[in-house]
């Protein structure tokens, strides 16, 4: 949390507000990072505010599945494809703009992560295999930002690149968040 507060502090002195697609505006500072232990007792979850654990389980499951439905990120979450997500919005402005029904989101990161452009690259399995094989390689990386694809999805990805590294039974990821 600490980490956390003080990159607050750092982008509130010395962020540049720039405009942005939802006309709120953003501060940002380019390149900051932190670092968290990903050990059995430690999450990097960096907010101030409640965390809703049962929706960021559910919607990495959904990524990890695969899926780019709104309802059956809902079903994960709730057990009931009709209730809504946090990507509800996203279906019902972007998705409905793109021309998507029945909740279809496009190729977000769940299609990214485990289908890569369509051409069955399933980046997951790729990491799992390299950190139980060849865990130093500079080579794991998944990625959900696909400039092939970025205007067909009801919402870009946020964490758009994930290099990871393993050693000595540690394992090591690096998130890029885009905002």
């Amino acid at each position: 949390m600490r980490q956390y507060l003080e990159a607050l502090e750092y982008i509130l002195n010395y962020g540049e507000d720039v405009s942005d697609r939802t006309g709120v505006g953003t501060r940002t500072v380019f390149g900051y990072q932190m670092r968290f232990p990903l050990t059995y007792s430690n999450f990097p979850a960096v907010t101030t505010k409640k965390l809703a654990w049962k929706s960021v389980v559910g919607e990495l499951l959904w990524f990890l599945e695969g899926s780019t439905s709104e309802p059956r990120l809902a079903e994960i979450t709730h057990g009931d494809k009709t209730k809504n997500t946090i990507w509800t919005a996203n279906f019902k402005e972007q998705g409905v703009a793109l021309g998507y029904t029945d909740g279809e989101l496009g190729p977000v990161y769940g299609s990214q992560w485990r289908d890569f452009n369509g051409d069955g690259i399933d980046q997951i399995a790729s990491v799992i295999e390299q950190l139980k094989n060849n865990p130093a390689s500079r080579r794991i990386i998944v990625s959900a930002w696909n400039p092939s694809k970025i205007d067909k999805m009801a919402k870009p990805p946020g964490h758009g690149l994930g290099p990871s590294k393993g050693n000595n039974r540690k394992n090591s990821l690096k998130v890029d968040v885009v905002w």
